[in-house]
């Protein structure tokens, strides 16, 4: 009898460690593809605007960027948009009116925002005096079952600075 209510506990305890395990292994996987994600976006992202001669500001959140030599087809322009009922970050080529080769870089943005600053670091508020963007956005994992919570991250990224744009 005691030896079955000790086997008992210590099956308990090893049942309790296996499932703990498990959850903070789907926990890790979700970090790590938010984390691809959001380094591939921004990889893309910056490449664009480094090489942009050009940016307009659509709205909050959506500029569109003139990018030589890039996008040929749509005459080097590309816009960089926030979905918010979607709830994505995008790239679509050309202008945001057609949904022909947008390529959506982050899923479950909860929170997103661009700042713009001028050559000497001031907040810019005209497009022909933005010589700087950043990023900033929070991502979330969808949370499908109840065992494994959902996970957020924090994503603010380098200021990247327009070089072939020039700044008044």
């Amino acid at each position: 009898m005691i030896a079955a209510t000790l086997g008992t506990f210590v099956l308990a305890g090893v049942l309790s460690t296996f499932l703990m395990l498990g959850r903070s292994g789907a926990n890790v996987a979700n970090y790590s593809v938010m984390e691809s994600q959001a380094r591939r976006a921004l990889e893309e992202f910056s490449q664009d605007l480094r090489m942009s001669s050009g940016i307009t500001w659509n709205s909050a959140s959506s500029i569109t960027l003139t990018v030589p030599n890039n996008y040929t087809p749509t005459s080097g322009v590309v816009t960089y948009y926030y979905d918010s009922t979607a709830k994505t970050f995008n790239r679509r080529p050309k202008d945001s009116s057609t949904a022909t080769g947008t390529t959506t870089f982050i899923s479950n943005v909860t929170s997103f925002a661009y700042s713009r600053y001028d050559r000497i670091n001031n907040a810019a508020t005209l497009d022909t005096t933005t010589k700087r963007i950043q990023l900033n956005m929070t991502a979330s994992t969808a949370n499908v079952t109840r065992t494994v919570p959902g996970a957020s991250n924090i994503i603010v990224s380098a200021s990247f600075i327009l070089r072939n744009k020039y700044a008044n």
